[in-house]
This record gives structure tokens, sequence and C-alpha cells, in this order.
């Protein structure tokens, strides 16, 4: 993976704080910086509650930080309009979350072809964007299923390919298995890596940050970080009696966007 190219996903200095309910300020994140090669696959593990789900919306533009940057194929969501960052959402964005959210009254093919309907794709180019998908996911014969005529783990894969078919440079994926057993958990890691590799192979590679619990799915990844009191680190930097749900994952560091410190002045959680 070459620094060379253009980062599907870069953040810096990224804080996220809201008013409490008796007036306090929560402080969810503390300065998170993160930079995401291209082609590379990135693990968030934490406990639960330590603000993974807030971090991957805001590194999505679902959400906008209290401070810091977010970049998405070399674009700052800084200052944009809500309109704006729905289009840069869907050029460059996939996601894939724990609960399918595929439409009920349509069939796997349409819930694929939706965003490219949504970035003015030609039915037709919709259509068989969506056939390509369904294939490399294994599911060319459910097409024309819809959502509750398919398992759990055929649902996701539809999730999958729909959250890929406009070519995103990079997948966000919250918990993707947290609702499948571990079988259907391991084909639908499967499915992801072996898009990316294709993709890859192919010189359309995407990046994929991958929230989990899952030590299987963590194991697979480029890097593990671990996200505590606010602060994204590697894994294999933090004690192993504070790791949630990445034991025994050994963590390669790759390279930071750049320096940094982040003092010892912010106020603990």
């Amino acid at each position: 993976m070459s620094n060379l190219a253009v980062a599907p996903l870069e953040a810096a200095g990224l804080h996220r704080h809201y008013s409490g309910g008796a007036g306090g300020d929560l402080h969810i994140l503390r300065g998170v910086d993160l930079f995401v090669q291209p082609g590379e696959a990135v693990a968030i593990v934490g406990a639960s509650g330590a603000g993974k789900s807030t971090l991957l919306h805001l590194l999505g533009a679902l959400d906008r930080p209290s401070s810091g940057t977010v970049r998405l194929a070399g674009e700052s969501v800084e200052g944009l309009s809500d309109e704006a960052l729905a289009d840069l959402r869907n050029r460059h964005v996939g996601f894939v979350f724990q609960f399918h959210h595929l439409l009920r009254e349509f069939t796997a093919l349409e819930n694929v072809m939706m965003p490219c309907l949504i970035a003015g794709h030609a039915e037709a180019q919709a259509r068989d964007r969506a056939h390509e998908l369904l294939d490399e996911v294994g599911l060319a014969a459910r097409a024309k299923h819809k959502p509750t005529e398919l398992s759990g783990g055929e649902q996701q894969r539809v999730a999958v390919a729909r959250a890929l078919a406009n070519s995103p440079g990079v997948l966000l994926a919250d918990e993707p298995s947290g609702n499948l057993d571990s079988e259907t958990s391991v084909r639908l890691h499967d499915s992801l890596f072996r898009l990316r590799d294709r993709r890859a192979e192919a010189g359309r590679s995407f990046s994929m940050v991958l929230v989990t619990h899952n030590d299987e799915l963590a194991s697979r990844a480029d890097r593990v970080l671990k996200l505590a009191d606010g602060r994204l680190m590697p894994a294999s930097s933090a004690s192993s009696s504070d790791h949630a749900g990445v034991a025994g994952v050994s963590a390669e560091e790759g390279p930071p966007a750049r320096p940094v410190d982040h003092g010892g002045d912010d106020d603990e959680v």
C-alpha cells in the first residue's frame, strides 16, 4: 500500500462532546487521529460505550465533530451543507451496520440498485451493477427475494453488496456480524475480505474500518486499534487486562498521518 495515493480516509484531532442530562459536559472522543491507507483493513475494538460507533459516524460524515477534521478521498467535510455531505458519503463511503437496514418492500436486487439510482446512474446500469455484486457475494440466485425471505447471513451479504454499489474508497462497518452465529459470521467475514482482495487485484481497491467485538474478524485486519478513554491507540500497546474483545489478536502498527501529541492536560472521562 503506497503513501503516494490519496488516503480514502483521514481524521485529525477529533473531539466529540455532548451536554449531559445534568448540564455537565460528556466528552466522548478526545483528539482521535486516524490515517487509513488505500486497500487497508483497520479494526477498531474497545469496551461497550467507549465511543466506537460515535467515531464511526464522524468518520463517515453521518455526524459532525465538536472539533477536528475528517477528509474523505482528500475532501474535507468541514463546512459542507447537509446536501453536500450526503453527496460526499454516497460517492466515497459504504456503510454496513449490525442490522441490515434493507428496505422490506424491495427485492435484494432493488436494494443494491438503490445507491446507484440515488447517484444518478441509469436504471439499466444500476441493475447490471447490482447483479454483479450479488453474484460476488454468492447471492445471484436470491436476487428476486425480499429481505424477509432471506436468512440473517444473506441479509448482511446483501447489505455489503449495497454498501459497495458506488465503488466507495472506504467501507465502514459497525459490528457487521454482531447478530450472526459463529459459522455465519465467518462466511460474512470471508465475503468482506474476498471482495477487498478482488478489488485490489483489479486496481479498484477499497479500505475497511471495522468496529467489532469479534476476535476472528479483528484478527484478519491489517491493523487493530483500541478506543479507550476517548483516544485511539494500537491494540498491541494496551495492557492485556484492558483488552475488550481482542484477546490473542496481534496488531500491526501502520503509519500515522502525522506525529500525534495529545499531551496530558485533558480531563479524564
